[in-house]
Protein backbone atom coordinates (compact mmCIF):
# COMPACT_ATOMS: atom_id res chain seq x y z
CA UNK A 1 0.00 0.00 0.00
CA UNK A 2 1.17 3.39 -0.66
CA UNK A 3 2.12 6.18 2.03
CA UNK A 4 -0.89 8.39 -0.03
CA UNK A 5 -3.53 5.28 0.85
CA UNK A 6 -2.37 5.58 4.33
CA UNK A 7 -4.72 7.65 7.40
CA UNK A 8 -3.82 11.19 7.19
CA UNK A 9 -2.59 11.04 10.67
CA UNK A 10 -0.07 7.92 10.13
CA UNK A 11 1.63 9.75 7.24
CA UNK A 12 5.23 10.86 8.06
CA UNK A 13 4.54 14.18 6.26
CA UNK A 14 1.38 15.44 7.72
CA UNK A 15 1.95 13.76 11.33
CA UNK A 16 5.19 16.18 11.52
CA UNK A 17 2.80 18.97 10.50
CA UNK A 18 0.74 17.72 12.71
CA UNK A 19 2.60 16.49 16.03
CA UNK A 20 6.16 18.21 15.01
CA UNK A 21 9.18 16.56 13.86
CA UNK A 22 10.02 15.02 17.62
CA UNK A 23 6.76 12.79 17.03
CA UNK A 24 8.73 10.93 14.21
CA UNK A 25 10.96 8.09 14.03
CA UNK A 26 14.06 7.57 12.11
CA UNK A 27 12.00 5.69 9.33
CA UNK A 28 9.08 8.01 9.19
CA UNK A 29 11.66 11.02 8.74
CA UNK A 30 13.88 9.67 6.70
CA UNK A 31 10.59 8.58 4.11
CA UNK A 32 10.16 12.15 4.05
CA UNK A 33 13.77 12.44 2.13
CA UNK A 34 13.33 9.63 0.16
CA UNK A 35 9.75 10.55 -0.61
CA UNK A 36 8.38 8.02 -2.94
CA UNK A 37 8.54 4.22 -3.23
CA UNK A 38 9.07 1.78 -5.69
CA UNK A 39 6.96 -1.02 -6.85
CA UNK A 40 5.45 -3.50 -4.10
CA UNK A 41 7.41 -0.60 -1.54
CA UNK A 42 6.55 1.94 0.11
CA UNK A 43 8.85 4.82 1.05
CA UNK A 44 8.53 4.08 4.79
CA UNK A 45 9.35 0.16 3.73
CA UNK A 46 12.39 1.55 1.63
CA UNK A 47 13.54 3.22 4.72
CA UNK A 48 12.92 1.08 7.42
CA UNK A 49 15.17 -1.66 5.34
CA UNK A 50 17.98 0.99 4.27
CA UNK A 51 18.25 1.96 8.24
CA UNK A 52 18.10 -1.87 9.05
CA UNK A 53 21.29 -2.65 6.74
CA UNK A 54 23.52 0.76 7.27
CA UNK A 55 23.68 -0.03 11.33
CA UNK A 56 21.37 2.85 11.94
CA UNK A 57 20.58 6.49 10.84
CA UNK A 58 23.94 7.88 11.48
CA UNK A 59 25.88 5.29 10.05
CA UNK A 60 23.57 5.43 7.10
CA UNK A 61 24.08 9.64 6.65
CA UNK A 62 27.86 8.99 6.53
CA UNK A 63 28.11 6.70 4.22
CA UNK A 64 29.84 7.63 1.36
CA UNK A 65 28.17 8.39 -2.45
CA UNK A 66 28.73 5.12 -4.05
CA UNK A 67 28.04 3.00 -0.81
CA UNK A 68 24.61 5.24 -0.07
CA UNK A 69 23.78 4.37 -3.87
CA UNK A 70 23.96 0.66 -3.13
CA UNK A 71 20.85 1.39 -1.84
CA UNK A 72 17.42 1.09 -3.79
CA UNK A 73 15.97 4.31 -4.02
CA UNK A 74 18.39 6.42 -2.64
CA UNK A 75 21.07 8.08 -4.97
CA UNK A 76 22.82 11.14 -5.42
CA UNK A 77 20.21 13.32 -4.77
CA UNK A 78 19.51 11.93 -1.49
CA UNK A 79 23.07 11.61 -0.56
CA UNK A 80 23.15 15.88 -1.49
CA UNK A 81 20.53 15.98 0.60
CA UNK A 82 21.62 14.44 3.76
CA UNK A 83 24.67 16.31 3.48
CA UNK A 84 23.21 19.56 3.12
CA UNK A 85 20.99 18.95 5.71
CA UNK A 86 24.15 18.08 8.45
CA UNK A 87 25.90 21.11 7.12
CA UNK A 88 22.46 23.21 7.78
CA UNK A 89 22.76 21.78 11.64
CA UNK A 90 26.36 22.77 11.85
CA UNK A 91 25.56 25.98 10.61
CA UNK A 92 22.63 27.13 13.22
CA UNK A 93 24.66 25.94 15.98
CA UNK A 94 27.92 28.16 14.73
CA UNK A 95 25.17 30.91 14.10
CA UNK A 96 23.83 30.97 17.89
CA UNK A 97 27.52 30.67 19.11
CA UNK A 98 28.74 33.80 17.05
CA UNK A 99 25.46 35.73 18.47
CA UNK A 100 25.85 34.28 21.88
CA UNK A 101 27.71 33.53 24.67
CA UNK A 102 30.22 30.67 24.05
CA UNK A 103 30.47 29.93 27.54
CA UNK A 104 27.35 30.91 29.45
CA UNK A 105 26.24 27.37 26.55
CA UNK A 106 29.32 25.18 27.32
CA UNK A 107 26.77 22.58 25.94
CA UNK A 108 25.80 24.32 22.47
CA UNK A 109 30.34 24.58 22.05
CA UNK A 110 30.44 20.24 22.77
CA UNK A 111 27.55 19.74 20.38
CA UNK A 112 28.77 21.68 17.52
CA UNK A 113 32.45 20.37 18.65
CA UNK A 114 30.95 17.00 18.37
CA UNK A 115 29.19 17.13 14.77
CA UNK A 116 32.60 18.53 13.44
CA UNK A 117 34.41 15.76 14.38
CA UNK A 118 33.09 12.53 15.95
CA UNK A 119 32.76 10.96 12.58
CA UNK A 120 36.20 11.97 10.82
CA UNK A 121 37.92 8.61 10.07
CA UNK A 122 41.22 10.42 10.81
CA UNK A 123 42.13 12.66 13.96
CA UNK A 124 41.54 16.29 13.34
CA UNK A 125 42.11 19.32 15.46
CA UNK A 126 39.90 22.32 15.41
CA UNK A 127 39.81 25.49 17.48
CA UNK A 128 37.01 28.20 17.99
CA UNK A 129 38.43 31.90 18.62
CA UNK A 130 36.28 33.88 21.13
CA UNK A 131 36.15 37.30 21.34
CA UNK A 132 36.11 39.13 24.77
CA UNK A 133 32.56 38.16 25.18
CA UNK A 134 33.52 34.80 24.25
CA UNK A 135 31.60 35.46 21.07
CA UNK A 136 33.52 32.93 18.35
CA UNK A 137 35.13 34.78 15.90
CA UNK A 138 36.33 32.13 14.13
CA UNK A 139 36.35 28.31 13.62
CA UNK A 140 38.75 25.85 11.56
CA UNK A 141 40.50 22.68 11.26
CA UNK A 142 43.96 23.02 12.26
CA UNK A 143 45.61 20.38 11.80
CA UNK A 144 44.91 16.69 10.99
CA UNK A 145 47.12 13.38 11.52
CA UNK A 146 48.32 11.99 15.46
CA UNK A 147 47.72 14.47 18.33
CA UNK A 148 50.04 15.08 20.07
CA UNK A 149 53.16 17.48 20.82
CA UNK A 150 55.22 16.49 17.96
CA UNK A 151 52.19 16.77 15.41
CA UNK A 152 50.26 19.76 16.39
CA UNK A 153 52.64 23.06 16.39
CA UNK A 154 51.99 25.09 19.59
CA UNK A 155 53.82 27.68 17.87
CA UNK A 156 50.91 27.62 15.17
CA UNK A 157 48.24 27.33 17.54
CA UNK A 158 49.55 30.75 18.67
CA UNK A 159 50.03 32.75 15.35
CA UNK A 160 46.09 32.19 14.75
CA UNK A 161 44.99 32.99 17.76
CA UNK A 162 47.05 36.81 17.71
CA UNK A 163 46.17 36.35 13.96
CA UNK A 164 42.42 36.54 15.53
CA UNK A 165 43.26 38.44 17.67
CA UNK A 166 41.46 36.12 20.36
CA UNK A 167 40.89 36.43 23.84
CA UNK A 168 40.06 32.71 24.69
CA UNK A 169 40.12 29.80 22.50
CA UNK A 170 38.58 26.31 22.65
CA UNK A 171 39.87 23.44 21.38
CA UNK A 172 38.85 19.54 20.24
CA UNK A 173 40.49 16.90 19.10
CA UNK A 174 38.51 13.30 18.02
CA UNK A 175 40.04 9.74 18.44
CA UNK A 176 39.14 7.79 15.36
CA UNK A 177 39.29 4.71 17.54
CA UNK A 178 35.97 5.92 19.02
CA UNK A 179 37.40 5.71 22.88
CA UNK A 180 37.09 9.64 24.35
CA UNK A 181 39.40 8.49 27.31
CA UNK A 182 42.60 11.28 27.24
CA UNK A 183 46.01 9.90 26.14
CA UNK A 184 49.01 10.86 27.62
CA UNK A 185 50.08 12.76 25.00
CA UNK A 186 46.19 14.48 24.76
CA UNK A 187 47.03 15.68 28.66
CA UNK A 188 51.06 17.14 27.70
CA UNK A 189 49.57 19.16 24.72
CA UNK A 190 46.56 20.37 26.72
CA UNK A 191 49.30 22.09 29.88
CA UNK A 192 51.57 23.33 26.69
CA UNK A 193 48.85 24.72 24.75
CA UNK A 194 47.35 26.53 27.98
CA UNK A 195 51.01 27.68 29.13
CA UNK A 196 51.43 29.01 25.75
CA UNK A 197 48.59 30.92 24.81
CA UNK A 198 48.50 31.92 28.52
CA UNK A 199 52.09 34.09 27.71
CA UNK A 200 50.46 36.09 24.98
CA UNK A 201 47.26 36.59 27.14
CA UNK A 202 44.97 33.97 25.40
CA UNK A 203 42.72 31.82 27.65
CA UNK A 204 42.42 28.26 26.51
CA UNK A 205 38.94 27.67 28.50
CA UNK A 206 38.16 24.03 27.32
CA UNK A 207 39.98 20.92 25.30
CA UNK A 208 37.17 18.37 24.00
CA UNK A 209 38.33 14.91 22.94
CA UNK A 210 35.08 13.13 20.96
CA UNK A 211 35.05 9.97 21.55
CA UNK A 212 32.12 7.64 19.52
CA UNK A 213 29.47 7.74 22.55
CA UNK A 214 31.13 10.14 24.85
CA UNK A 215 33.39 14.16 25.01
CA UNK A 216 35.71 14.52 27.63
CA UNK A 217 36.16 17.92 28.85
CA UNK A 218 39.60 18.83 30.13
CA UNK A 219 37.94 21.69 31.95
CA UNK A 220 35.65 19.38 33.19
CA UNK A 221 38.63 17.58 34.61
CA UNK A 222 39.79 20.30 36.36
CA UNK A 223 42.92 20.24 34.20
CA UNK A 224 42.61 23.98 33.43
CA UNK A 225 43.56 25.94 35.94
Amino acid sequence: MSIKDWPQSERPREKLLSKGPQSLGDAELLAIFIRTGVPGKSALDMAREALAQAGGLRALVNLSLNDLAEFRGIGPAKYVQFQAGLELGRRYLMEKLQKGDAISSPQMSRDYLTMCLRDKPYEAFFAMFLDTKHRVIHHQELFRGTIDNASVPVREVVKEALKHNAAAMIVAHNHPSGVAEPSAADKSLTETLYLALGMVGVKLLDHFVVGDAEVVSFAEMGALR
